[in-house]
């Protein structure tokens, strides 16, 4: 049986330098699941495959793939601007889509990376600078599960569905974590004073991170979805149809997003404060030590004068009555205290 290809890799770890273009990995739908082929872009296998993942394609390689494509691949550069006109266009008969994805596999690790989604002839391309979690684990569930790549609207909205639940995975990492600040910073539900609030400042600047970047790339992709629905009006009925319930997920993501930024901030607020509570004890119990010890400064001082008629310093009882005097006036002082609350 002739296998149908449904992914297609040129990567920095599997390219090999040829004349007349890039090397190119591809992944096809055979007997046996998912099978593997390599061939060059002025080489193509017939058909063309159905999908082509490239990652990091230098100058020429991207110029090997406008010929067999018809579109051009943008560069780094163009893929990092910001403005919708530069991540959402149509290059005549392409729709290239540009959305931020989570980096790494690790959850703790808030890295983004720009992935463009690139229509065209019926097929689709992703074009990546870097590594892409979402799209290495969707190759994944295809040598498990091959139906997710029957046509190429299939194979996008499979990626896109990868990429929504990396960063559901992402927000609930997070959550779990700003529950352990939570934990840390009241102390099972009762506020308590701490003596170092810098690793949980630095977590919840970790936290607060991982959290804009997963409403950065939510907020992408919400808007490549519209675009898609917009664009795609061939059949665009079939298609909102489609891609509704992920438009669904991700909007609810980013209510629960903005969520968890409530309440980072609300830490973050919370430990601001509790600073502040231990500093403002601080300076009480320095207060309260002055006033304390003040009168009996002032007494150690007035029988410290060098004063030749002092009836006091020729009484036998005389240093045992300063020094219980000098005690006498510590313990007011701080029994006041105790006895209005101050302490």
């Amino acid at each position: 049986m002739k296998s149908r290809s449904c992914d297609v890799r040129c990567g920095a770890g599997s390219r090999e330098s040829k004349a007349g273009g890039a090397v190119i990995i591809g992944y096809g739908i055979g007997e046996h699941g998912l099978e593997r082929q390599r061939f060059q872009a002025d080489h193509p296998p017939e058909p063309l495959p159905l999908w082509l993942d490239v990652q990091a394609p230098d100058e020429t390689e991207r110029e090997a793939l406008r010929r067999l494509l018809g579109v051009r691949m943008p560069s780094p550069e163009e893929m990092r601007e910001i403005e919708p006109t530069s991540r959402l266009y149509q290059d005549g008969d392409a729709i290239v889509m540009t959305a931020l994805v989570p980096e790494s596999v690790e959850l703790e690790h808030a890295a983004t990376v720009e992935v463009a989604f690139i229509h065209v002839h019926g097929r689709l391309i992703t074009l990546r600078y870097a590594d892409a979690a979402p799209i290495d684990l969707f190759v994944e569930r295809l040598e498990q599960d091959a139906t997710d790549c029957r046509d190429h609207d299939a194979v996008f909205l499979g990626l896109l569905d990868a990429v929504v639940d990396r960063v559901a995975d992402g927000l609930e990492f997070v959550a779990a974590h700003i529950d352990e600040l939570s934990a840390d910073i009241f102390g099972n539900g009762r506020m308590r004073v701490r003596r170092d609030y810098r690793k949980v400042l630095k977590g919840i600047g970790e936290v607060a991170d991982a959290i804009s970047r997963a409403r950065e790339s939510l907020f992408t992709l919400d808007r490549l979805v519209s675009f898609f629905n917009i664009v795609a009006s061939t059949h665009s009925g079939e298609r909102r149809g489609r891609t509704r319930p992920l438009s669904r997920d991700i909007k609810s993501l980013a209510d629960h997003a903005g969520f968890l930024a409530d309440k980072a901030g609300f830490l973050l607020d919370a430990t601001l404060g509790m600073v502040g509570l231990e500093q403002n004890a601080i300076i009480k119990i320095f207060s309260v030590m002055a006033v304390v010890f003040l009168p009996p400064t002032l007494i150690a001082s007035i029988y410290g004068m060098n004063f030749d008629f002092m009836p006091e310093l020729d009484w036998p009882l005389g240093y045992p009555l300063a020094i219980l005097l000098m005690i006498i006036s510590a313990i007011l002082p701080y029994r006041f205290f105790k006895f209005r609350g101050w302490l």
